[in-house]
């Protein structure tokens, strides 16, 4: 995936979590979730099941500096669920998340799934999330797969 001139040298690739800048957007990211929720309400991936088979991790590149990155853990033949959406710093507001979600819900569409949901935090800190997932048609829903009721976490669900 490229983009316009002066817009960024974009590409997503399938990653394999080996490289250290990944292992440290990750370990910020993982530090960031414990920092804005209690670690009983934080449902993210670590790294080895980010490795797990039914999870596809990505990263996402300006040229070679890494900016973001996201997952697709599926639930079922119908059902996925979006993990590990996470920006770089330095690349924050410039609209990683939105390219890093659109192909997600392409990858989602591609396998034909029905639904694509989400789990993030309720706080303060979580609302850029919730507005960008809002915008691509995200509503509220009840927890799904193996999570439960938690003031901590809001559930998001959207047809594909």
């Amino acid at each position: 995936m490229t983009s316009g001139a002066g817009e960024g040298d974009w590409r997503i690739v399938e990653d394999d979590l080996s490289g250290a800048a990944i292992r440290a957007l990750l370990e910020q990211h993982f530090a960031g979730m414990l920092a804005n929720s209690p670690a009983g309400s934080c449902h993210f991936l670590d790294f080895d099941g980010l490795r797990a088979g039914n999870v596809t991790f990505w990263s996402i590149h300006d040229g070679d500096t890494l900016a973001g990155c996201g997952a697709l853990k599926q639930l079922d033949a119908a059902h996925g669920e979006i993990k590990s959406m996470r920006t770089a710093d330095a690349f924050l507001r410039r609209g990683v998340a939105a390219r890093m979600l659109d192909h997600i819900i392409d990858e989602a569409r591609r396998r034909r799934l029905a639904r694509l949901s989400l789990e993030t935090g309720s706080g303060a800190a979580f609302e850029p999330a919730i507005a960008l997932y809002r915008r691509y048609g995200f509503d509220d829903c009840a927890p799904f797969a193996d999570y439960k009721p938690d003031p901590f976490s809001r559930f998001m669900t959207r047809v594909v």
